[in-house]
């Protein structure tokens, strides 16, 4: 959601300065511009307090300039210099990446004022940007860019923000701010948090869009502006804009343009079209005046050829880089666009518990299997068996629990009266004695394997973990269909506001990270799905293992069981319910929340054998979703 905009009257009192602002430049075979850009640093009015120079494999000694710079002006305590070596160019693109994550994880920034070699800011450039960036409540703000003569640089205009609202232009206007759409890294202020919260830019862009692509990611759903009191220079050769001729490197700005559109999408639907219809008269425009077309036009081949294909992620890009790579994959994965990385094998894992719900209709059988799953059987055993006996059971059932509970790992919770799957498992968490909770039904089973895969990835640091799972009919061995759920946290979210993103029997999670999502709460089967959504509105780090970890029971006919639990009235009565939270809630749109209504409630009225094989078909066939 968009933050705030403070009153530009009590702006100043009511939003602090970052506390910590760390520069990040990117050089790349230009010394002598990275120097000057070093001294104009050095005389700020407000200094940075760390700056990071990621050198970009220059061939030119820039690296051993920047430390003999360093060594002369003595800064370490006012502004030292961490000097970032990379073995292979990563392009600009790759730099940024890589300096905005040396800043944001390893120097703890709270503002990232981010530039290329060839800038050099005004003295008074930062303190004017912190200013507007304090005033206007702003993620970013875009410094004003002009050329050696001092005339605005046609390259790093801002685009301004269509369609502001009145309070944000006011908010604007009053700090001498116009209200922006993207800008250029030339020179850009960033709230960290922003950073935090949505990633680094696609370090597959190399050259070219990346910055685009960022920063209206970035200001989707925030705030930003051009402070034109924040003055640099951008010493290009040449003076000129982004319609100039690109020559070979015309590609890159078709590809990267179609990856933004069509991979990216930090545009909604009307920017999209806006955007998209201003590259393609650029491109003509471009093309017209070129004296090598034939040039641009194998670029555009090429360039639509390769924005075909998804882009590798940033973390795979940067990956071999050493600290470098552990930076950017620490921050990708917080934002949830990598997978989260499973603890070291040798690492000690937390200690958990198995919440187990029984009731009058489970099976005796099935149940002493379950529990046998989950623990003698279990590669790594859990400290802890909860069966939590919801309402009375038959005396076969009650004989049965009360062997068990003789187990030293297993406890009974046995609530007097029937409250429902959501409420016992409420009652259960707050009985288990670790924070860490595997999920289990007492007709399932799991795999062996399933504790030593989910339990390293808490460990980690994620508060979610799913896996895959094979649905059985009446005999265990008899596998009718396969589960694969989304992975990376960023899919997982994308999927939730369609489907429910984890496969209930198979979660492991933190009991806190479930309370501060609210717990379960009543919905006719569908109180997990709602809970989960919860969860990942409220920041929790989810994660899902594609391979299935545990069998599920679905029944032996296709008329019963729970392929006939998923339809009828009283399922389109919680679908509704479902959908209407989620709304409120702002977790889906209003189109996603109708397309939700008339999707999936009406698959509840399909014919329970009809749904059966739809949803093999396209949800649980051989591994795919």
């Amino acid at each position: 959601m968009p933050r705030a905009v403070p009153d530009p009257d009590q702006a100043a009192d009511t939003t602090p300065v970052p506390e910590k602002v760390v520069a990040v430049v990117v050089a790349y075979d230009r010394r002598d511009l990275l120097l000057a850009g070093l001294d104009a640093l050095a005389a700020q009015t407000r200094r940075p307090d760390v700056v990071v120079v990621v050198d970009n494999a220059s061939g030119d000694g820039s690296p051993v300039a920047v430390r003999e710079w360093a060594a002369a002006h003595d800064l370490t305590l006012d502004m030292p210099v961490d000097l970032v070596e990379l073995p292979r160019n990563t392009g600009g693109a790759g730099g940024f990446a890589a300096g905005l994550a040396r800043a944001v994880h390893r120097h703890a920034a709270d503002a990232v004022w981010l530039m290329d070699d060839d800038t050099v800011p005004r003295p008074s450039a930062l303190a004017e940007s912190l200013i507007a960036l304090r005033r206007t409540g702003s993620a970013l703000v875009a410094s004003r860019v002009v050329w050696t003569d001092g005339r605005d640089h046609p390259m790093n205009t801002p685009r301004e923000r269509p369609g502001v609202d009145a309070t944000e232009a006011r908010a604007a206007y009053a700090a001498g701010c116009v209200p922006v759409r993207s800008a250029s890294f030339v020179a850009l202020l960033l709230d960290a948090r922003a950073v935090r919260e949505d990633g680094l830019p696609q370090a597959a862009f190399f050259l070219w869009n990346d910055d685009f692509e960022y920063t209206t990611r970035l200001l989707r759903h925030r705030r930003g502006v051009a402070c034109a009191a924040s003055v640099v220079e951008h010493r290009t050769k040449v003076f000129g804009g982004a319609d100039a001729d690109p020559g070979e490197r015309f590609v890159l700005e078709v590809r990267n343009k179609l990856w933004t559109f069509t991979r990216s999408r930090p545009l909604g639907a009307k920017d999209t079209v806006l955007y998209g219809g201003a590259t393609a008269r650029r491109w003509v425009r471009t093309l017209a005046r070129s004296q090598r077309r034939d040039v641009l036009l194998r670029g555009l081949v090429d360039g639509l050829r390769q924005g075909a294909r998804r882009p590798a992620t940033t973390a795979t890009v940067l990956a071999g880089l050493g600290e470098v790579s552990d930076d950017v994959r620490a921050v990708e994965a917080a934002a949830g666009r990598a997978p989260l990385t499973p603890a070291d094998p040798t690492s000690e894992l937390p200690p958990f518990s198995v919440l187990l719900p029984v009731w009058a209709r489970d099976d005796v059988a099935q149940l002493r299997r379950a529990l046998d799953s989950v623990t003698v059987d279990q590669e790594l055993r859990p400290d802890e068996v909860l069966l939590v006996r919801d309402g009375p059971v038959p005396p076969d059932l009650q004989r049965a629990l009360d062997e068990l509970s003789a187990r030293p790992e297993v406890r009974v919770l046995e609530l007097p009266a029937n409250v429902g799957l959501a409420r016992a498992l409420e009652e259960g968490l707050q009985r288990t004695t670790f924070d860490v909770v595997a999920r289990m039904d007492a007709d399932d089973v799991s795999l062996p394997g399933r504790f030593a895969a989910q339990l390293p990835l808490i460990a980690a640091g994620a508060d979610l973990v799913g896996a895959g799972l094979l649905e059985i009919g009446a005999d265990e061995d008899d596998v009718v269909a396969r589960r694969t759920p989304p992975t990376g946290a960023a899919e997982i979210a994308r999927y939730a506001r369609f489907h429910d993103p984890f496969n209930h029997p198979t979660v492991v999670y933190r009991r806190s990270a479930v309370a501060a999502a609210g717990g379960y709460r009543d919905l006719d089967l569908m109180e997990d799905y709602w809970l989960f959504a919860r969860m990942i509105a409220a920041g929790a780090r989810v994660e899902n293992l594609p391979d299935p970890l545990v069998k599920y029971r679905v029944g032996a006919s296709p008329d019963a069981g729970s392929y006939a639990r998923r339809g009828g009235l009283r399922l389109f009565r919680s679908e509704l319910t479902l959908q209407r939270h989620l709304r409120a809630e702002g977790f889906t749109t209003p189109a996603q929340a109708v397309r939700n209504v008339v999707v999936r409630g009406g698959y509840r009225f399909v014919p329970t054998r009809v749904r059966t094989a739809a949803y093999r078909t396209l949800i649980a066939r051989g591994g795919s979703r």
